[in-house]
């Protein structure tokens, strides 16, 4: 260990590895499920419930993260850390075991709870130990984690699904679950604060409350509900009055889940806003993709899996090669830019997918998606935590998590939302001939839809091709507005040294970098 607090070598290595792991198991389940979904909801119910299996994990993982935040500044990180992992091991074995899609849904938003400490943590453990110069070829890493775990649920998940059952894609996070806590037990090893602090259960109720009731609102609005219904309308009050609640309070709670005070920062607030709604068109292109494989082209889970490759490459050439260039040449602004109008490109192509577009084609489209997702996701995180103070670093990166979290969950529900109505209407129109053969409704099973006679397959075929290409034009507007954002993100050189926190040190009010000339431990 050098003198400022910073790892080298074999204790980097193994400290390293050890944070991969866990980041492995939250990204893990973000994409294992999603080849999955088509089997679960034709096994435990209905196109209305897509969206909740993966809305569920998304929304608790994001609402936990500020807490997790908090609590890492507070008690120590490896703790913290440790407990999230097994939070989520037992959210695993639970939802494997699941008799109902009530049951599978609370579940998961247990496994979510726990993957919200998992990502926050890693991410702030790094900062703890590498300098932010340093710290870009991590933070590739880091992503490339993701790259690997996107490829690695898909396929792993299509396998379990084809050979076993879809309760497998849960019982599989238990062997590396335990391998992550065996490290990290014994070979995570950190500073631990000592000094006493107090956790703001009122804002952090406000908050989930808040993210809550807005994220229902576009889950259920337009589907199972009118969006004048009284039901959507007294969400959306509720979000928006508890959301505003809950600003008030932070400007007054005396040691506040979220510092208002960070958003004075211009670096701050450009970079979350980016975050939100980046998160929004990647979560939303990750699950629908392979919707889109097992459905429109017929495949197996499995082989949806395999042919998700090119764009989860995509995402780990560009994550590295971008991490080792900031960390080079100590800049990072031209990655976001360049990221967020590749992204563009690539959601309009996907929009452009059709029954006929070769596979070829297909795969081309996902490696551009893929490259403006390296390019950008998790330079975000560093540029939040450069501009942090030390006693704020968890809050920061928290932060980025949860605002990237909150845009994951309302792109989900948005896009299962757009989908559904889209489908629906798309049916509806069907000439009676086809729409007899339907029953009650599609279900999202590619065998009930394989067991069509072929004249009414090519139509239900079509139908389901043009909802998801409006998902992803969709996409193609929302990954718009990062774009833009991202020139308006200030650069600001990238420190060489790190920097901790007196204990017991207040929060000073200012946005800026009150110590970027820190060069002390």
């Amino acid at each position: 260990m050098e003198d400022d607090g910073r790892l080298a070598g074999a204790a980097l290595r193994t400290v390293f590895i050890a944070l991969m792991l866990g980041m492995f198991l939250a990204a893990l389940d973000q994409t294992i499920v999603s080849v999955a979904l088509p089997t679960i909801v034709g096994d435990l119910g209905g196109l209305d419930h897509l969206s909740w299996v993966v809305t569920s994990y998304l929304l608790a993982s994001t609402v936990s993260t500020p807490l997790y935040g908090k609590l890492g500044d507070m008690l120590g990180r490896k703790p913290v850390f440790l407990a999230a992992i097994l939070i989520f091991l037992a959210g695993s074995m639970l939802a494997g075991l699941s008799q109902s899609m009530g049951e599978l849904i609370g579940f998961r938003a247990l496994q979510g709870i726990g993957a919200g400490g998992l990502m926050v943590g890693a991410q702030a453990i790094i900062a703890d130990i590498v300098s932010p110069r340093d710290r870009g070829r991590y933070m590739g890493l880091i992503g490339s984690v993701f790259a690997v775990a996107s490829v690695a649920g898909p396929l792993i998940g299509g396998f379990l699904v084809d050979s076993l059952s879809w309760r497998w894609v849960f019982y599989v996070n238990m062997p590396v679950g335990a391998l992550a806590v065996l490290i990290v037990s014994t070979r995570l090893h950190l500073h631990t604060p000592h000094t006493r602090h107090r956790i703001d259960h009122i804002g952090f109720a406000l908050l989930s409350g808040g993210v809550g009731a807005l994220i229902l609102l576009t889950t259920w609005g337009g589907v199972q509900y009118g969006w004048g219904s009284t039901t959507i309308v007294g969400l959306g009050v509720a979000g928006v009055i508890l959301l505003a609640v809950f600003g008030w309070w932070e400007s007054r709670a005396a040691e506040p889940i979220l510092p208002l005070h960070l958003f004075r920062s211009s670096v701050f607030s450009v970079a979350n806003a980016m975050g939100f709604t980046i998160g929004m068109a990647m979560f939303g292109a990750m699950i629908f993709i392979p919707l889109f494989l097992q459905i429109v082209y017929g495949v197996t889970a499995k082989s949806s899996g395999l042919r998700m490759v090119p764009l989860m490459a995509g995402l780990l050439v560009a994550a590295i090669l971008s991490g080792r260039a900031i960390s080079r040449i100590g800049r990072y602004r031209a990655f976001p830019i360049a990221g967020t109008a590749v992204l563009v490109i690539g959601m309009f192509l996907l929009s452009l997918l059709t029954v006929s577009t070769p596979s070829w084609v297909a795969s081309a489209y996902m490696v551009v998606v893929g490259v403006g997702l390296g390019l950008v996701m998790q330079v975000l995180v560093l540029v939040v935590q450069n501009d942090a103070r030390p006693q704020e670093i968890g809050v920061a990166t928290s932060s980025a998590t949860f605002f990237r979290g909150v845009g994951g969950a309302f792109g989900v529900a948005i896009f299962g939302a757009i989908f559904a109505s889209r489908l629906a209407n798309r049916l509806a129109g069907l000439p009676r001939t086809v729409t007899a053969h339907l029953g009650s409704g599609v279900q999202l099973n590619p065998a009930q839809i394989d067991r069509l006679p072929p004249t009414v397959r090519e139509e239900v075929l079509h139908a389901f091709s043009h909802s998801l290409s409006g998902v992803f034009l969709f996409g193609m507007a929302l990954a718009l507005v990062p774009f833009v954002l991202s020139w308006f993100l200030r650069e600001v050189p990238l420190r060489t040294t790190i920097a901790r926190a007196a204990e017991g040190a207040p929060p000073e009010p200012s946005g800026r970098l009150a110590w970027e000339s820190t060069t002390e431990p």
